[in-house]
């Protein structure tokens, strides 16, 4: 329960103020001693145990006081390297020790690689291996990998980007010997040493002939178009194993215009003869009427002569093609009717030059037309031993061919009865005589 309160009185401002106080003496002063406050206990927390590594350190702390050698000992030891465990210098060595491996590491593996580069080869026995066109780095190592020429492709490759630089390899056929090296190979395949083949044209041959040949051959690729007549050169090519047939014929038809090109612009001045063309159709008709050498240049003047003179060639060769064409093998004796035949390659029956070649004739044929004998020789007939007997005049001619056919009937006779028989001058594109009849005019 609260006491109520008195109240308080305001003061009489008629009652007199009161009077000031003295100051007690110095002596007089009594000082109020506070009364004394009970203060609250409280419970102090025990201090934490101490743990064994902090004990450890406080008794080393009190030893290194008690010991300043200690201490400057202690001291020393706790002051940082210069440089040692700087993170620069870490990481320094670390590369340091990273290069020097790989140092030690490249080298033992260049002196492996240097050794199995040119050490023999796993190969037992010699062997041609065949790399077809378009084949990477990588094929040809399996595929030499595969034929046991090396042991490892992944060295194959290595070594080509360090020996020779990523030099591309040459497609072909290559024979490589017994433990042939991983250098050698390689430096074959760089340098392309494949094996060059040789394939013969022999001269006289119809265009269509060639074309056969080519066909037979098994070392060539593709099915080329049909050149033209008396455009190739028949001669013995250099060629590797995978070449197309076209690239042969190009090669052909190349040779031959070169060729053509230099003998018409060193030809004899006056030859009746007005175009390139017309000395290879020429030439395709000595080529045809003789397979001697040397007796093409004297042929090739008889033509030269007739055609001076306005006579008929007459020539049995172009009855031939006129009725064979590109086969160019008749594949019997010509007839009386054959001679009439009014082809447009029958020089029996048309005046001048056939309108094309009847084959493709060789180098000599070529010269021969382009710088003929110094003859008047207007005949020309078979003596019986593969050569042929030239002569000036018709009466000369006539008993040339009385000679040639007693020839002909001694061969017949021997034949029937089983005995050998010499060449009796037979064509060389077929069985007909090869030498120009008596001229119709």
């Amino acid at each position: 329960m609260i006491e109520p309160t008195s109240p308080v009185s305001a003061p009489d401002p008629s009652a007199p103020a009161p009077a000031a106080s003295t100051p007690p003496a110095a002596s007089d002063t009594v000082q109020a001693v506070p009364e004394a406050t009970e203060t609250p206990k409280t419970k102090h927390a025990k201090p934490p145990r101490e743990t064994r590594g902090q004990a450890k350190a406080r008794k080393r702390a009190e030893r290194l006081a008690r010991d300043p050698r200690a201490a400057a000992k202690a001291a020393e030891k706790k002051r940082p390297s210069h440089g040692a465990r700087h993170p620069a210098v870490v990481i320094g060595s670390a590369i340091f020790t990273i290069l020097l491996f790989l140092t030690v590491g490249g080298g033992l593996v260049a002196w492996y690689g240097q050794l199995k580069y040119a050490a023999p080869g796993p190969l037992p026995a010699e062997k041609n291996v065949f790399i077809p066109r378009g084949q990477g780095s990588r094929d040809i190592a399996d595929l030499l990998e595969r034929q046991g020429v090396i042991d490892n492709w992944l060295l194959f490759m290595v070594a080509q980007q360090l020996a020779h630089r990523g030099q591309p390899l040459q497609a072909g056929e290559y024979i490589f010997k017994p433990r042939v090296s991983l250098e050698k190979v390689l430096d074959a395949l760089a340098d392309g040493r494949v094996i060059q083949h040789q394939i013969t044209i022999p001269e006289g041959l119809t265009t269509q002939q060639i074309v056969a040949r080519l066909m037979d051959s098994d070392l060539l690729t593709g099915t080329p178009r049909m050149p033209l007549e008396g455009t190739l050169l028949p001669e013995t090519y250099n060629i590797v194993r995978g070449t197309s047939r076209d690239e042969v014929l190009k090669r052909m038809a190349s040779d031959q215009q070169k060729l053509v090109r230099d003998l018409w612009a060193k030809r004899a001045p006056d030859l009746p003869l007005k175009t390139p063309h017309e000395m290879v159709v020429l030439a395709s008709i000595v080529e045809k009427e003789t397979g001697k050498p040397d007796e093409r240049p004297k042929v090739a003047a008889v033509f030269i002569n007739r055609l001076a003179r306005k006579m008929r060639l007459q020539s049995d060769p172009t009855i031939i093609y006129g009725i064979a064409g590109g086969k160019g093998v008749l594949g019997r004796p010509i007839s009386r009717a054959d001679i009439v035949n009014p082809t447009p390659y029958n020089t029996y029956a048309i005046d001048g030059l056939p309108p094309g070649p009847i084959g493709n004739p060789g180098r000599d044929s070529l010269a021969a037309v382009a710088n003929p004998a110094k003859t008047k020789d207007l005949y020309f007939v078979a003596d019986g031993t593969g050569g042929h007997v030239f002569s000036e005049t018709l009466e000369q001619h006539n008993r040339n061919v009385a000679r040639w056919r007693e020839i002909e009937a001694e061969a017949r006779t021997k034949a029937q009865s089983g005995v050998p028989t010499s060449n009796t001058g037979v064509g060389t594109g077929d069985s007909a005589p090869a030498a120009p009849r008596t001229p119709a005019n």
